[in-house]
């Protein structure tokens, strides 16, 4: 009997362990499917720094997961059709021209809340089926060393076409976001208005350039003296200390706005309603910011709207121009102003 004694208590001892080790393993699964019943799935255009950076400090904040899902344009919209009967994401976070096109696809569900009817009506869906939280106006990222030879300091689209100041401009078909320039001076101005105004500054444009960022880095290594580009662009090179200072068009911004829209029968209705609010709020803002993307906020409720000093900026709005009016237009410009054909 002593010589089976040490493998009945070796029995013993993995007994009691599979046991306790089961009810541990146990309860920590019951916690973990708890934690992930409540988790957030968002399907975003944004980048992979902005949509982690918001995701990591809500998460921190509310204790509930929120799952980011990068995807293109046409793979957001392909995604949301395919499961349109069996949702798998509960909040779309895009840009308008995205969300406008998510809601053909009738997928959206209507919200309304005192937090949302903050915001002004122009950054919202007229039957509330996605709502603005932050936009990225155009500005003129100025050299420095020009302005102090300067006079007066370009404030217009019109001071631009003086004939000796070098610009640097994204190419329109290498980015969306330049190409909305055009499509927002066209509804402003009028297609041979703007066409002209192209053609006027054509011969001072140093580069068409191939990245958004471009123009400004140009401008701040005195390769141009005005870049033209988003907000949240310039301010990244002005906050590494590059020589240029930022001046709101008086005439008026083309913008990018970004929103987020509920999607119709998600499962976490409830916990995406309030990440969506909280979209709108300073925490999510200061996120962003800690992210190196300075926007501006489109509730002016928060103290971050109140503190920016370009709050006050003049926006030129796009027309919903349609898919085939944006192509022609991008034509025109290609054979008439890049070209320099007649």
């Amino acid at each position: 009997m002593r010589r089976y004694l040490p493998l009945i208590l070796i029995s013993v001892f993995l007994l009691v362990f599979l046991l306790a080790g089961g009810t541990y393993l146990a309860g920590y699964a019951n916690k973990f499917n708890q934690e992930n019943q409540n988790a957030i799935t968002v399907y975003t255009t944004l980048p992979v720094e902005q949509a982690s950076a918001l995701a990591k400090t809500y998460e921190q904040k509310s204790n509930i997961p929120v799952n980011i899902v990068i995807l293109s344009t046409s793979d957001l919209l392909k995604r949301l059709e395919l499961e349109r009967d069996k949702p798998q994401a509960d909040i779309v976070l895009a840009d308008r021209t995205t969300l406008d096109q998510v809601k053909k696809l009738h997928v959206l569900a209507a919200y309304n809340s005192e937090q949302t009817d903050l915001i002004p009506q122009r950054f919202r869906d007229a039957t509330n089926l996605w709502t603005g939280l932050w936009y990225d106006p155009i500005v003129f990222a100025v050299n420095l060393d020009y302005l102090k030879n300067t006079s007066p300091v370009p404030s217009k689209w019109t001071d631009l076409a003086n004939g000796k100041s070098r610009l640097a401009i994204t190419d329109f078909l290498a980015s969306d976001v330049s190409a909305n320039i055009l499509y927002a001076l066209v509804s402003a101005r009028g297609e041979k208005e703007t066409l002209n105004y192209f053609k006027k500054i054509h011969s001072q444009i140093v580069q068409y350039a191939k990245f958004i960022a471009t123009p400004v880095r140009m401008a701040g290594m005195g390769e141009a003296d005005i870049g033209i580009a988003p907000l949240s662009e310039a301010t990244k090179y002005l906050d590494d200390d590059f020589p240029v200072r930022i001046i709101y068009p008086q005439d008026g911004s083309p913008y990018l706005l970004t929103g987020a829209g509920l999607i119709q029968g998600a499962l976490h209705n409830r916990e995406a309603r309030q990440f969506l609010e909280w979209l709108l709020t300073d925490p999510a803002q200061i996120a962003l910011l800690k992210s190196k993307y300075h926007v501006v906020p489109t509730n002016p409720a928060t103290h971050m709207y109140k503190s920016f000093a370009g709050k006050k900026i003049v926006l030129l709005e796009k027309k919903n121009l349609g898919d085939a009016r944006e192509h022609q237009l991008l034509d025109k410009w290609v054979q008439t102003v890049r070209l320099n054909m007649k």
